[in-house]
């Protein structure tokens, strides 16, 4: 069976994770934290950088450094993970669902000014398969509307909005490194601050709520607790394996983006015979090969075309079901009419990609489904 993912150790994961043993400082904000934020912020070009324990404490955080408070109004795409909409929720935001476009799952931001009223605090979007939303549109209607807007970045390392990189756009941004990404820690996140209101808040929220950095820096005489917050720190040994990943970030996107590029190419002709849709990348986009998906025309021929590849041994999955028809916020919903975030919870499929995926093994993915197809 070709796995839907499979993690990729570059080799000094190990390495680094025992250097950092050996330094005897394996809790939060060591050595290899610095290293990492280092490597963001001058590699990559990020302005002020946290690492956390998942992208969903840096949402978290996010919520918490905007002062979301109960009735307070949050946009978001229906179509997403619930980490997206359960950050704010925790902080007792109302959630506000948006569609996605007709050919793209990110959040229409054409739509996005009929939803905001005066209790909106923020638009957060979702980059999905590291594809960049209209940033320009989305930050014109919320300076316009004085909100905040948050990127959902977790799957968007890499990737680039008219140059810019995915991360640097909104007030702040949230990054995942699970072991699904691109470059990953097992499980892990950062939080990046772009905006430099929220600088010296995030560090203490990061800390627990205390001033524990700004100690250690020498600028105050003891640490105490100033502000609310928790332990979004991840360990050292955790950000020593993240620093492996990072050295061969380019390494790594290079295997990805040639993978996805093939599956392109390979199934192209099937979209041309209106048989399927592929990944609509806009002009302002990027691909990272996060993933690549393929939509069906329907959901009883997409959970066919699942079997078909499981029984030629290709293990494919489905992705997000519709938040705003979840159990928990189906009965909340004032709007429940979003047919294009229905139409890829029923329609999407995602192919195996990742970065030991042999070109053979590719090909046999690539050849099933143009035979389930024909």
């Amino acid at each position: 069976m070709i796995p839907f993912n499979k993690p990729y150790m570059t080799g000094d994961e190990l390495y680094y994770i025992k250097d950092a043993v050996s330094r005897g400082k394996i809790s939060g904000n060591g050595h290899y934290t610095k290293k990492c934020h280092d490597f963001f912020e001058e590699t990559l070009g990020f302005r002020n950088c946290l690492l956390t324990s998942s992208c969903t404490d840096a949402l978290e955080m996010s919520a918490i450094l905007i002062d979301i408070n109960p009735g307070d109004e949050i946009i978001i795409p229906s179509y997403t993970f619930v980490s997206t909409a359960n950050a704010f929720v925790l902080r007792g935001a109302k959630i506000v669902f948006a569609d996605s476009y007709e050919d793209n799952p990110n959040i229409d931001a054409t739509a996005l000014e009929s939803l905001v009223t005066p209790k909106t605090k923020a638009i957060v979007v979702v980059h999905y398969a590291g594809v960049s939303c209209d940033m320009d549109m989305i930050m014109e209607i919320a300076n316009r509307h004085n909100i905040y807007v948050i990127e959902d970045a977790a799957q968007a390392i890499d990737s680039y909005y008219n140059g810019k990189q995915l991360g640097t756009i909104g007030h702040l941004a949230a990054f995942s490194f699970h072991e699904t990404k691109n470059i990953i820690s097992g499980e892990g996140g950062m939080l990046v601050v772009n905006d430099e209101r929220f600088d010296k808040r995030a560090e203490i929220i990061w800390e627990k709520g205390t001033n524990r950095s700004a100690f250690f820096r020498g600028e105050v005489d003891k640490y105490s607790w100033v502000d609310i917050g928790s332990s979004f720190l991840p360990s050292d040994v955790t950000a020593a394996f993240l620093f492996a990943q990072l050295e061969n970030l380019q390494k790594i996107q290079s295997r990805r983006k040639f993978l996805w590029n093939e599956y392109y190419k390979g199934l192209k002709e099937l979209e041309n015979k209106e048989l399927l849709k592929l990944p609509d990348i806009p002009d302002y986009a990027t691909t990272n090969g996060h993933l690549f998906y393929l939509v069906c025309r329907s959901m009883e021929e997409r959970d066919t075309l699942i079997s078909f590849l499981k029984d030629n041994g290709v293990y494919s999955v489905f992705h997000y079901l519709s938040l705003h028809k979840s159990p928990f916020y189906s009965e909340k919903l004032e709007n429940s009419n979003l047919p294009n975030c229905d139409r890829f919870s029923d329609c999407l499929l995602r192919l195996p990609l990742y970065y030991e995926l042999e070109i053979n093994e590719q090909q046999k993915i690539i050849e099933n489904v143009i035979q389930f197809f024909n």
